[in-house]
C-alpha cells in the first residue's frame, strides 16, 4: 500500500512539473532602441504571453525619452536628466545615473551597453548592469536625437547641427555637418544612413564615410525620424505633409497632407503596406504606402508628436491631450484609452509607447512611467486619483461649512 501510494505521488509530481513547464510563459522579444529596430517599424511580431500587474514609476521630471527593454529591465531618460533602469514586471528602480542636462534622447540597448544623449551635449556610454559610465563623447550641443547603432558604430544628431559617426570605444569615425539642428534619430540601411535635420532637409549619406549621397527639401524642419519599405523612405515634415522618398536617389514617390507639423515618426506593417501617423493637429492617418491613399483617417484628438507603437491587432501612441489611445489597425475605431490625470489633470504624452507581451510601457509629461495592461485594457490609479478625490472633499467639506454657517446666521436672524 505504501509502495502504491508512492508510486502514485511521483506520478502526480511529475504531471505537475511537466504541465508547469508547459505552461511557463516564453520570454517576450527585446525593444532595444527607439522605435523597435533598423528599420523603425514599431511592430513586434512575436510577443510574449507577459502580463504582471499595472504600475507606475515617478521619475523626478518629464518623460519624452521613449524606453528601451532588455531581459525584462525598462532603460530610459527624464528631463530631471537622470537614466532610469526599472524593472519590467515590479516597475522597482534597480538604478539611476546623473548626467549634466536633460535626458530627451532615447536609449539604444547594444549587448551589455547602453548610449543616449544628453542635453549637455554628451552621448553616453553605459553598463546596462548597474550604469556606469564607460565613456562618454562630448558633441558641440545638445542632444535630442536617439542614436542608432550598426556593427561597431553609433550615428547620432546633434543640436550643433552634425551628425556623428562614434566608434563603440568612444572615439570620433567622421561628422557631416547640416544647415541646422538635428533632432531626428537617424536610421542605417545597408551601406546609407538616413535622417531629418531642422535645415527642412532629408539626408542620405555614406555610412562608412560621411560622404552625401543626396538630400531632399521639404517646406520646414525635419524633426520626424524615417521608416523605411521596400526601397522607399517615409518621413514627416513640421510643414504638415508626409514624404515618401526613393532610398536610392532621393526622388518624391508621393507626399501626403496631414494638414499641421507631423514631428511624430511613421509606423510601417509590411503585410498588408499600412503606415500610421500621427500630427500636430490631433489627426492619425492610416495609408497605403504603395501610393499614400488613405484606409482611414481619425481628427479631433490632441496634437500627437509620440510615434505609434503596434499590439495585436491595435495601434497606441499618447497625445497632447493626455490621454494613452489604443485603435483598431485596420479601422481606426478606439478599442480603449489611458487618461490618468482623468480629464482633470492632464498632462501630455510625448514619449513612444513600447510593447512588450500584453503591456505597453509609455513615460508623460507629468514625470511618471506607466504600464498599462492590453489584455485587461487597464492602467494602475495612477496618483492623480488622490489628488482629485482630496480636492473633491475639501470642497464638500468647505460646501458643508458655508451651509452650517448660512443655517445658524438664519435661526440667529
Amino acid at each position: 500500500m505504501n509502495v502504491n501510494k508512492k508510486l502514485i505521488l511521483g506520478f502526480l509530481a511529475i504531471c505537475l512539473f511537466t504541465t508547469s513547464i508547459s505552461l511557463a510563459p516564453v520570454v517576450a522579444a527585446d525593444w532595444p532602441m527607439f522605435h523597435l529596430n533598423d528599420q523603425r517599424t514599431g511592430n513586434l511580431e512575436q510577443p510574449a504571453d507577459f502580463t504582471p500587474a499595472s504600475w507606475y514609476f515617478q521619475a523626478g521630471d518629464s518623460i519624452k525619452s521613449s524606453p528601451a527593454i532588455m531581459n525584462e529591465v525598462i532603460y530610459f531618460g527624464s528631463s530631471d536628466g537622470y537614466v532610469y533602469a526599472v524593472n519590467l514586471e515590479q516597475g522597482t528602480q534597480l538604478w539611476s545615473y546623473k548626467t549634466g542636462g536633460a535626458v530627451i534622447s532615447s536609449p539604444v540597448l547594444v549587448n551589455e551597453t547602453l548610449y543616449v544623449g544628453s542635453m549637455d551635449g554628451y552621448l553616453y556610454a553605459q553598463d546596462i548592469k548597474n550604469g556606469e559610465v564607460e565613456w562618454k563623447y562630448k558633441t558641440g550641443n545638445s542632444i535630442e536625437s536617439s542614436p542608432t547603432v550598426k556593427g561597431d558604430t553609433i550615428y547620432v544628431g546633434a543640436n550643433d547641427g552634425r551628425l556623428y559617426a562614434i566608434s563603440t570605444d568612444g572615439s570620433i569615425l567622421w561628422e557631416f555637418e547640416s544647415g541646422n539642428a538635428i533632432k531626428s534619430s537617424p536610421l542605417v540601411n545597408g551601406s546609407t544612413v538616413y535622417f531629418g535635420s531642422d535645415d527642412g532637409k532629408v539626408y542620405a549619406l555614406d555610412a562608412d564615410t560621411g560622404a552625401k549621397k543626396w538630400e531632399y527639401t521639404t517646406g520646414d524642419k525635419v524633426q520626424s525620424s524615417p521608416a523605411i519599405l521596400n526601397e522607399t523612405l517615409y518621413i514627416g515634415s513640421n510643414d504638415g505633409k508626409l514624404y515618401a522618398l526613393n532610398m536610392n536617389d532621393g526622388a518624391l514617390v508621393w507626399n501626403y497632407e496631414m494638414g499641421k507639423p507631423v514631428k511624430s515618426s511613421p509606423t510601417i506593417v509590411s503585410d498588408d503596406n499600412s503606415l500610421f501617423i500621427g500630427a500636430d493637429n490631433g489627426k492619425v492617418a492610416c495609408l497605403d504606402t504603395r501610393n499614400g491613399t488613405e484606409k482611414w483617417v481619425v481628427e479631433g484628438l490632441g496634437a500627437i508628436k509620440s510615434t505609434a507603437a503596434l499590439i495585436d491587432n491595435k495601434i497606441v501612441f499618447g497625445s497632447d491631450d493626455g490621454s494613452v489611445y489604443i485603435l483598431n489597425k485596420f479601422t481606426g475605431k478606439q478599442e480603449w484609452s489611458y487618461n490618468p490625470g482623468y480629464f482633470v489633470m492632464n498632462s501630455p504624452f510625448q514619449s513612444s509607447p513600447v510593447v512588450y507581451g500584453n503591456m505597453i510601457y509609455i513615460g508623460g509629461n507629468d514625470g511618471y512611467l506607466y504600464a498599462l495592461k492590453n489584455d485587461k485594457e487597464s492602467g494602475p490609479i495612477s496618483i492623480f486619483a488622490y489628488y482629485i478625490g482630496g480636492a473633491i472633499v475639501v470642497i464638500l467639506a468647505l460646501l458643508v461649512g458655508l451651509r452650517t454657517i448660512r443655517g445658524r446666521r438664519k435661526k440667529e436672524e
